[in-house]
């Protein structure tokens, strides 16, 4: 069965074509097998055997976005979208548990902060081909990073993300500290966030997260810079981000950088090897890639550009699987958790609503 990738980075006016032409994707169980590879990278949350890191290695391919390329009328859909809800098959029962067993963790000082995920399922939501649905994404959603990948097993993962895992061409690197959420609302909505207002939780998650980024790098680069923290928006959702700029002078260690960022506390916690088994060991449904990451690693002009596997959607036949997180800390609510992973997923569930 093909196996390929589409991507496209922000702001770009074309798509990339990633298309293992013979044999399978290489299949890698930990970052550090990425050293002096290149090709299309797609990692999970938590590698395992059902879930390994594939590199999908294959000549890049520059494609146009036209309005031919759409296959159809954006603008027509988006005139004609009901206005309804999509039911969603995700217990509010089901977070909740999970909530209260991770937030007392909190209470207990096991975690200084740790990320609670949850999937929702729809049935026979869309006409759209996955291919449609990749496009649309990039018309809705041109300051992320976009990539539909066609997996071994048949299913296909789309997401549409605005957090760099690290990314970079030649010495010149950087990566993000990319934490912190807020919903726009009316007049919010014409601009990019200027006035949001943000509390002391949101703001102490992000510095959790660009603390652990600058211990991992230093270990790595000897001269890396940050900047930040800034508001940043990405569809109605604003974040507050710091920009690392570092330099690294050997490529051939960019997997054993991955190992040591990933998964950032961003989408698991800190102390980070504690959350991480707490998650793996408590979630009520796995990640998989959700919360990976995927993107070029050392192609076309041994350019990187991997990107943090969030505002996912897995497709498995009619099937469409939805997945949001959020950061937990000890003074987090389960109503407000639960509302910020709703928004969230708006990104996916209005692809389907087009």
């Amino acid at each position: 069965m093909s196996v390929f990738a589409y991507y496209r980075l922000p702001h770009a006016d074309h798509y990339t074509v990633v298309r293992q032409t013979s044999g399978e994707p290489l299949r890698l169980h930990s970052c550090s097998e990425l050293n002096g590879r290149k090709g299309f990278v797609v990692a999970p949350f938590q590698v395992t055997g059902e879930c390994p890191i594939l590199l999908i290695q294959g000549d890049p391919e520059r494609r146009e976005l036209t309005a031919e390329s759409l296959e159809f009328d954006t603008a027509a859909r988006i005139a004609a979208a009901s206005s309804q809800p999509i039911a969603l098959s995700s217990p509010l029962a089901d977070y909740s548990i999970d909530f209260a067993n991770f937030h007392a963790q909190l209470m207990a000082g096991t975690f200084r902060k740790i990320v609670l995920a949850r999937c929702a399922t729809l049935h026979d939501a869309t006409s759209l081909s996955p291919g449609q649905l990749f496009h649309l994404a990039c018309q809705l959603y041109p300051r992320m990073f976009i990539a539909l990948v066609h997996m071994p097993d048949g299913s296909y993962w789309l997401t549409a993300t605005p957090e760099i895992l690290l990314e970079g061409v030649q010495q010149d690197w950087r990566t993000i500290a990319l934490a912190g959420t807020m919903q726009l609302e009316g007049p919010e909505l014409q601009g990019e966030g200027e006035t949001v207002r943000w509390s002391t939780k949101n703001i102490q998650e992000q510095r959790y997260v660009a603390t652990y980024i600058a211990e991992c790098l230093e270990r790595f680069s000897l001269d890396f810079r940050e900047e930040g923290p800034r508001t940043v928006r990405a569809a109605n959702l604003v974040h507050l981000r710091s920009d690392f700029t570092f330099t690294l002078y050997n490529n051939a260690r960019v997997g054993d950088l991955l190992q040591a960022l990933h998964p950032t506390p961003a989408v698991c916690g800190l102390p980070k090897r504690e959350a991480f088994q707490f998650i793996v060991n408590n979630e009520h449904t796995p990640r998989k890639y959700y919360s990976g990451f995927m993107g070029p690693l050392l192609m076309a002009g041994d350019e990187t550009h991997l990107y943090v596997s969030l505002r996912c959607m897995q497709i498995a036949g009619s099937d469409y699987r939805l997945y949001a997180g959020g950061g937990l800390l000890r003074d987090s609510h389960l109503d407000q958790e639960w509302q910020e992973t709703e928004a969230k997923m708006q990104a996916m569930r209005r692809l389907l609503t087009l």
